[in-house]
């Protein structure tokens, strides 16, 4: 599907003489596919750093020079964990956390 499309189209772009990479934006809470039944997400593709991410990572790996980490894939609940694990460290000094700024800064 989708993914497909994309990796195609980053290959297409590559051919042209463009430098590719792609990243994959999953909107679910979870903080990666792993946990997730393969039933409802499908396989999920093993970077070679070790990240358990959307199988369409693997396709992007096998249309384009580039290999993909864990840095290609990101979830919402990532997002979130990464703020929070920065809040239970004292990172924000004990100031309220709110979608905005922090949430939105952590995009960025």
């Amino acid at each position: 599907g989708k993914g497909i499309a994309v990796a195609s189209l980053a290959s297409i772009l590559e051919a042209r003489g463009l430098k590719v990479t792609i990243m994959k934006l999953d909107p679910y809470i979870n903080v990666d596919p792993g946990t997730i039944s393969p039933i409802q997400h499908g396989e999920v593709f093993v970077t070679e750093d070790g990240a358990e991410t959307d199988l369409d990572l693997g396709h992007y790996e096998r249309f384009i020079r580039t290999k993909m980490s864990r840095r290609n894939n990101l979830t919402t609940g990532r997002i979130y964990f990464d703020v929070l694990h920065k809040e239970r460290r004292g990172d924000y000094l004990g100031a309220t956390i709110q979608v905005i700024p922090h949430i939105t800064n952590k995009i960025k």
